[in-house]
């Protein structure tokens, strides 16, 4: 018996990758341009998506797999990750067996979305991939990951999968312009069980506002640093007041951390540290200080 041909072998493996995908991907409308697409997160009704795609809160139309339409509220959103959890009423889905490792760069990737009645399949390949990122709006990847994707209506929210079939994380082009990166799975558990749990993703605060100065060379030399941050605003009763930061202090470090850009702060201030006594390296008056701080969290109540 003869082999069968590679390409049709291979368009064989593709039809039927897409049709067991489709089973766990939905459309999601939820605002007034082209809809998304969304990821089943449970049997009870909860979908993933990307959160820059969603408008609003409640009366979200979703596309489901068998054709029907079903109405949706958001459980809580993370923009930092460009993630939120989705209830569909009714229930019925048939939730993602999520797999790990994520792709490496140059493997193959298969998206698929469903901007519309029928699922879209579209074939990439992992232009870069690297360890744990921070995405300009402040949120911690697992794994950067950029794919070659094209950027085409209802990309957003699609399910993408490895050569070998395994479910990696789910698209989005909402964390860097212009590129379609994969949040994998252990960055989606660990955003939607927070999500689940408290509505929201709790991170470490301060309350202060900053922005970066270069340092005299005398202090340059005195302090070992070219930049420090510049406190512009504290907020009354934050744990930077708590503290005693003032206007015009400038921050030299965190936790012996070299900070370069307000970002770099923002960065330090997970949910990790939240309850920690960090010694804060400041320059006063042209001294340099230790000054230690509680880090808050973010709406929390203040005394």
């Amino acid at each position: 018996m003869t082999n069968p041909d590679p390409l049709v072998a291979l368009s064989d493996r593709l039809q039927s990758l897409v049709e067991r995908a489709s089973a766990h991907v939905v459309r999601v409308e939820g605002r007034g341009r082209s809809p998304s697409s969304g990821a089943t997160w449970s049997a009870d009704g909860l979908v993933v998506t990307a959160h820059h795609t969603l408008d609003r809160d409640e009366e979200i139309a979703v596309g489901l797999p068998s054709g029907e339409t079903a109405t949706a509220e958001v459980v809580g959103r993370d923009p930092t990750t460009d993630l939120a959890v989705l209830r569909v009423k009714g229930g019925g889905l048939s939730a993602v067996e999520w797999g790990e490792p994520a792709p490496a760069a140059g493997g193959v990737v298969l998206a698929v979305s469903r901007p519309g009645r029928a699922p879209r399949a579209a074939l990439g390949i992992v232009a870069r991939a690297a360890g744990e990122w921070r995405a300009p709006t402040g949120g911690k990847l697992d794994r950067y990951l950029e794919t070659t994707l094209e950027l085409r209506p209802g990309l957003s929210g699609a399910l993408v999968l490895s050569a070998a079939g395994t479910p990696a994380g789910i698209a989005t082009s909402g964390l860097l312009r212009g590129a379609a990166l994969v949040v994998c799975a252990p960055t989606l558990r660990r955003v939607v069980e927070s999500l689940l749990a408290h509505g929201e993703i709790r991170r470490g605060y301060l309350g202060l506002a900053s922005l970066p100065v270069p340092l005299p060379a005398a202090l340059r030399e005195r302090t070992g640093e070219e930049v420090a941050l510049l406190v512009t605003r504290v907020e009354a009763g934050s744990p930077a007041e708590r503290a005693g930061l003032f206007l015009g202090d400038a921050i030299l470090s965190f936790g012996g951390e070299t900070l370069q850009d307000p970002g770099d702060l923002l960065a330090f201030l997970s949910e990790e540290r939240i309850g920690d006594a960090v010694q804060l390296r400041v320059l006063r008056a042209g001294e340099v200080r230790e000054v230690p701080v509680t880090v808050g969290a973010r709406g929390e109540a203040r005394p």
